[in-house]
């Protein structure tokens, strides 16, 4: 997707900020999975489904995941659910811990302007996920409260 010269991006009505570039998405991409191969929660989730030798392609696929949904320039191909479906042990607790982490990694890593951007989709995408891991495992998708980070970026996001 091209724009015409002088003619800023748009994602859903905001513009793209002129500093979110590809070199950015992969600090991002790349910082975020450091500390989530790290993570006493997440790491071992991640270990148990991802070899060694499989995470350059991993980090490439989460890029082109995160460069077609901000850059919009449709180098994801794929279904992410049905991969999250299949981690019986998946609780809020690696929700939380996700969203924690991404966004300490973006808040690092990003400009005010593309650190929103970011953190707009990944918590909606959390909030997707959780709904839909908890309605395939036949759970009342109604009483799910927000995630203590939600809470938090909520409440940052009105002030």
């Amino acid at each position: 997707m091209t724009a015409s010269p002088g003619t800023p991006l748009t994602l859903r009505g905001n513009r793209i900020p002129p500093s979110l570039d590809e070199a950015m998405i992969h600090g991002v991409v790349h910082g975020f999975y450091r500390r989530v191969r790290a993570d006493a929660d997440l790491g071992p989730v991640f270990e148990a489904r991802i070899a060694d030798d499989a995470w350059p392609h991993h980090l490439a696929r989460m890029c082109d995941f995160w460069s077609s949904i901000l850059l919009r320039t449709e180098r994801y191909e794929g279904r992410p659910l049905p991969a999250h479906l299949r981690i019986p042990e998946l609780s809020d607790l690696h929700f939380d811990r996700w969203l924690t982490l991404f966004r300490t990694t973006v808040l690092e890593e990003c400009d005010d302007e593309s650190a929103e951007l970011f953190l707009s989709f990944a918590y909606r995408i959390a909030r997707s996920f959780r709904m839909a891991v908890a309605f395939h495992r036949g759970e009342d998708t109604l009483s799910i409260p927000p995630l203590p980070i939600d809470a938090a970026y909520l409440g940052d996001a009105e002030a």
